[in-house]
């Protein structure tokens, strides 16, 4: 008997040791329904300001400084692609540190990010790569790159194991883990859609033409 019960020990240990720390680490499902849920409505809400929209509201800046809605839907997907890319490239293959995470704590900085990030008191230049220059040909066709960016970070967000076992520094707040790289992206989306309502409700922002 005795025998047997150091072969069943050794045999837990040999498969303990095989599940690596990232693999150990994983989202919970609120973590993970809030995170994609997150995603889809700063999607949602995007799509809502930005349908529908004319020509000349698209491209409408309210002064020579100010960017137009055509130029925030550029800026929130270039950001898109960067920030995601950030997250796979650089975020995820850092060494795993499971042992960092404390659900308290990183509820506290989920909660800062998606309060923070989409706050208008405060503005901040855009770093060069990431300020619209018209690179897509058409609202329509960065729309069509967005949603297909989108997509993708949602399908990441769904799978991802091991997002809070991943450590880096953001411009903003330091020490973020891989779930809240993707909540800052969100919450990025959402502060920009922000800019836009702001853009719409100038007093000289274009009407429809009537239909009649």
């Amino acid at each position: 008997m005795k025998r047997i019960l150091l072969f069943v020990a050794g045999v837990l240990l040999l498969a303990m040791a095989a599940v690596s720390p990232a693999e150990a680490q994983t989202l919970s499902k609120t973590e993970r329904d809030r995170l994609v849920n997150h995603l889809k409505n700063t999607r949602k809400a995007l799509e809502k300001e930005t349908k529908g929209l004319t020509p000349e509201q698209w491209n409408f800046k309210a002064g020579p400084d100010r960017w137009s809605v055509a130029e925030c839907l550029e800026h929130i997907t270039l950001s898109e692609d960067w920030i995601f890319n950030t997250v796979n490239e650089n975020v995820m293959k850092t060494p795993a540190q499971p042992e960092k995470y404390n659900s308290a704590a990183a509820q506290a900085k989920d909660d800062q990010i998606a309060k923070m990030l989409p706050d208008r008191s405060q503005k901040f230049q855009a770093p060069e790569p990431l300020r619209p220059s018209g690179k897509w040909a058409s609202p329509a066709e960065t729309w069509k790159h967005f949603e297909a960016s989108r997509k993708a970070t949602i399908e990441y967000a769904k799978k991802q194991a091991d997002l809070r076992a991943h450590y880096m520094d953001s411009p903003a707040i330091k020490d973020m883990d891989g779930y809240e790289w993707l909540l800052f992206l969100s919450a990025h989306s959402e502060r920009h859609t922000a800019q836009i309502r702001e853009v719409k409700a100038d007093a000289k922002f274009p009407k429809k033409p009537s239909r009649y």
